[in-house]
This record gives C-alpha cells, sequence and structure tokens, in this order.
C-alpha cells in the first residue's frame, strides 16, 4: 500500500476494483465506510453486487476479466477531457506523450462492448476519480488473479500519474493483504526474483552482500515460482517442504496438484493442524499458533508489529523458525544457529535496506511502517511523496487481451471465485470453530434467479459444475448478487472442491493463477 490504513478516511473519490473488501477485510473496510459518511463519494467495479457495490456511488457491474479494458476506456476520458494533472506529469512522469498517443482507440464506447458497463457510466468513473481532489484506489485479488494481473496493476498505475493521485495524503494505489503476514513474507524474500528487502538476485552487488554473509557461494539467478516447482515434482524436484499453506485446497487444477505432491519422494508439511495438504505428507511438523511463539509481521500498510508469546505451545509444537533451523542443522547447513526470534529478525534488519533503521527493540509499540533506511528515522506512512525513489514513475502502454479461456458452445458460463466473510481461506483455522460453522456450514454456488429457471435448476437444489479440468458438486443459491450468465463460488471448503475447476493460465510474469475467470457449464444434479 502507498498510503496507510487511517488514510482510507480521508478521499473525497474512493476508487474500488477487484476487491470485496467488506467481507475479505473488514476491519480494513470500516475507514471506507467512514469516509463516505463524511461524504465521500465511491466508485466501485465489480461483477457482482457485492456490499461494496450497494455502498457506492457509482456501481460498474465489469465482466470477469476485463478490467484493463474499463481502465484503459477511463484513461481515453481523462486525456480527451484535459483532466490529466499536466504539471504532475512534467515533473514527475516519463512516456507520457506515447501513452496518451495509444489511448486515442480506447473510447468508452469500445471498453463498453468488452465490459458490459454502459459507456456514460466509464466516462462518469473517470471524471470522478480525476476531478477529485484526493482520489483513492483500492483492490484485492479481484486484480491480481488473472492472466493479465501485472496489466492490470499497471492500468490503476496509470491512472493515478495521470491524475497526481500518489504521494499525497488520502491518495495512493493500495492493494490490501488477504492474510497478516503476506506483506512480511515478500519483505523476508519469499519472493523468486529477490533477496530479503525485495532486493534483485541478479544484481552482482547484492549477490556478494550475500555471499560474504553466509560465507559461501549462493545462488546467483532468480528462482522458480510454486507453479513451475508444482510441474516439476517427481522429476527434478523429489522433496518438498509447504509451510502454513494448505496448498492442495487453495491452489488452482486441484488433480494436477494433487498429482504433483503424490508424486514426490518425501513430503514435509509444517502447520496448525492436519490439513488435506498435511493428509499426503510423509512427515507433518506441528507449528505453534500466533499466541503460543514471539516473533514480527508486517501488516498491509507495511507496519511492522510484534507477536508475543501468550501461552505455551500445545504438546510437541514449535515456532516455524525453530523446525526450520532445527532441519538446517541437520542438513549440515551453517548459518541456522538462533536462539529466538529475536535473532532472526535482527538479521533481516541488518540485511534489508527498507529495515535497515530497525531492530527488535524498536518494533515493540508497532510504532513504524517501511522503509526505514537508518536509525532515527521516523518511517515512511506515504510513500513517493516528493519523488520516486527509482526516479520517474512510468507510463505503461498496454493492450487488452481476453481472458486464458473464454465462454463457448460448451462451457457457456462464467465463473469466478473468492472468500467468504464467515469462512478463513481454507477453513483450516476457522473451520474447526463451531459458532463460526453455525453462521455457514456449507459452500453454495450463487446463481442468478433468471438462470436458475433458464437452466432447470432449482434454489436449494443441487448442481454440476464443470470445467475443461472437472467437475464438482455443489448445492444452488439463487441470487441477484451476481449477474446473468455468471456464478460465484468460494474455495473454502473441501467438499466442493472448486479448484479442481480452476487454473486455465497464468500470469506470464508472476505465474498467478487465473481464479477469478473459468469458463464452465452447469446442470442438474
Amino acid at each position: 500500500m502507498s498510503n496507510p490504513l487511517v488514510d482510507m478516511q480521508k478521499p473525497d473519490v474512493i476508487f474500488c476494483i477487484g476487491t470485496n473488501m467488506t467481507e475479505c477485510h473488514p476491519v480494513a473496510a470500516t475507514g471506507i465506510k467512514k469516509a463516505l459518511a463524511k461524504g465521500a463519494r465511491m466508485i466501485v467495479a465489480d461483477p457482482r453486487r457485492i456490499r461494496l457495490a450497494e455502498l457506492a456511488d457509482l456501481y460498474l457491474p465489469i465482466r470477469v476479466g476485463s478490467d484493463v479494458a474499463l481502465l484503459l476506456g477511463m484513461a481515453h476520458v481523462i486525456s480527451r477531457e484535459g483532466l490529466a494533472d499536466e504539471a504532475f506529469i512534467a515533473e514527475r512522469t516519463t512516456g507520457s506523450e506515447e501513452f496518451r498517443k495509444h489511448l486515442e482507440q480506447f473510447t468508452p464506447e469500445w471498453a463498453a462492448e468488452i465490459t458490459g458497463v454502459n459507456a456514460a457510466d466509464i466516462e462518469q468513473a473517470a471524471l470522478l476519480y480525476a476531478g477529485a481532489e484526493r482520489g483513492a484506489i483500492y483492490y484485492t485479488l479481484g486484480i491480481t488473479e488473472h492472466i493479465c494481473g501485472v496489466d492490470n496493476v499497471k492500468s490503476l498505475c496509470n491512472l493515478a500519474l495521470m491524475t497526481g493521485h500518489i504521494g499525497r495524503e488520502g491518495t495512493g494505489i493500495n492493494p490490501l493483504r488477504g492474510q497478516n503476514n503476506i506483506q512480511g513474507a515478500g519483505d523476508s524474500g519469499a519472493i523468486p526474483a529477490n533477496y530479503p528487502g525485495f532486493q534483485p538476485v541478479v544484481d552482482p552487488a547484492n549477490q556478494a552482500k550475500f555471499r560474504k554473509l553466509y560465507g559461501r557461494e549462493i545462488p546467483a539467478e532468480v528462482g522458480i515460482t510454486k507453479v513451475t516447482a508444482l510441474d516439476r515434482c517427481g522429476e527434478q524436484i523429489r522433496a518438498m517442504i509447504i509451510d502454513g499453506e494448505n496448498t492442495l485446497v487453495s491452489d488452482p487444477d486441484r488433480k494436477h496438484c494433487q498429482h504433483a505432491l503424490e508424486s514426490l519422494d518425501h513430503l514435509v508439511v509444517i502447520d496448525l493442524f492436519l490439513t488435506e495438504t498435511g493428509e499426503l505428507a510423509d512427515v507433518v511438523f506441528p507449528a505453534a499458533g500466533f499466541g503460543e511463539t514471539d516473533g514480527t509481521c508486517a501488516n498491509t500498510e507495511r507496519r511492522v508489529q510484534r507477536l508475543r508469546a501468550a501461552v505455551t505451545p500445545h504438546g510437541q509444537a514449535k515456532p516455524d523458525w525453530w523446525i526450520i533451523s532445527q532441519l538446517a542443522r541437520r542438513l549440515g547447513i551453517d548459518g541456522f544457529e538462533y536462539e529466538s526470534a529475536r535473532d532472526v529478525f535482527n538479521e533481516l534488519c541488518d540485511l534489508s535496506p527498507i529495515y535497515a533503521g530497525l531492530d527488535w527493540d524498536l518494533v515493540e509499540n508497532g510504532e513504524y511502517q517501511w522503509p526505514v533506511p537508518e536509525r532515527g528515522h521516523p518511517g515512511t506512512p506515504i510513500l513517493h511523496e516528493g519523488e520516486f525513489e527509482n526516479g520517474r514513475g512510468i507510463f505503461s502502454v498496454l493492450s487488452y487481451r481476453d481472458p486464458a479461456e473464454t465462454i463457448d458452445d460448451e462451457y457457456p458460463v462464467w465463473l469466478t471465485t473468492g472468500r467468504r466473510l464467515e469462512s478463513y481461506h481454507t477453513r483450516t483455522q476457522s473451520g474447526r470453530a463451531h459458532g463460526i460453522d453455525y453462521l455457514l456450514s456449507e459452500e453454495t454456488l450463487e446463481v442468478h434467479p433468471d438462470d436458475v429457471s433458464a437452466w432447470g435448476l432449482e434454489d436449494a437444489g443441487w448442481c454440476e459444475l464443470a470445467s475443461r479440468r472437472g467437475a464438482v458438486r455443489v448445492k444452488v443459491q439463487a441470487t441477484d448478487r451476481s449477474p446473468r450468465g455468471t456464478v460465484f463460488c468460494s474455495f473454502s471448503f473441501n467438499d466442493v472442491p472448486v479448484n479442481i475447476l480452476t487454473g486455465s493460465g497464468y500470469d506470464p510474469v508472476t505465474q498467478t493463477a487465473e481464479l477469478k475467470v473459468c469458463p464452465v457449464r452447469i446442470s442438474k444434479a
């Protein structure tokens, strides 16, 4: 996020796209509600009429997978109507002339044909956002889980650069993280192309720094993603450790995923509970819960926070860092002689420029947001104030492309997947809480009432949902929340393994799966 969570209350125009915030980030969404109560206006683009859409001043019922077309249409209007911030563009960006020339072909009428949104509404959205004193963009996985996820994000960056809505209070481009330490995982180096602190592995200076620290040669090439790792299981990859993820349920193309894991000679899982993935493992290490271990996490607004053990770990459970360190020692790997979470975090601070001004004691009260480049630095709540760290903001010249698979006579219905308020991810934790199970005990398929009738289904009856990769059985829920021709299901319930169906394509840059778009057919079961 370029801006802190408190800034959610400060824009006068809010643009939410690809985010079901009130269900997936309900605490953060209170900031949006407070802004609306103060008079802010909100644009929501989403295929479904989610709760956030009901709060919006302007709702854009976009067809799944067509975000780039919508954003190009909006950018065209901003350029055509002379609403771009020319001073900001001149002082802080590059590539604007080529970009604006490129935009001329992407009229609102063109965008309307692809997105299904009225051209007049696309124009109104552009005028609202560009005309704001403080315009802020919020998005989540509805933007990134596409084969064009990177293009989607770059398109949002283009809008912010055109209007100067970045680097100021109440503005910015703000992705909300779906889990508490996803940001911290990236900060720590859980990204194939980066060392900790987002330092590129291909940079010789970075290679030298880590080589000196660890006293050995280290890989200098970009690593592989999980997608590639699963493809190589049973061949180049014979053993795997999965830590804190229920891969079998959360990943696309479940049959391929299960085959990959079963092809391994040895699978180790570290988790709180015996998950569906853990049941495939040769060894399962019981991990300590968040209230049973000391540590740190970096949340969605880049705030580094302390975790404190409140109770003793149950049974033989141990902190993840301890389990991994012990494995490394037994493999004969030096450098894992940690005695506490404090040691691990302080090493991260020594290695990472964005953490350089921090240590274990300084994050006691969670008052710092990275980057904190040196001791005495107060932290950086707002990114890109005054200047961009790497120079000028670069406009991206992009075009629209269809999803990996589109609907046809055999698979004529769009399926999109996501989360529900009552269930957390794959229910590894929340599925064991009787109160939550009472609120949502089973998964259903959201189908528009007109489609229920047209397809010969019954509300609360069973249907079969099939894609090119498999089929699942699920109960029908008639609701106008999903538009005609589009259905929705969450991936939370193992007895409705919807990710058997997904996995038609991946973003070529990040290898993020296209979980939000999958053509299916539906029949009564």
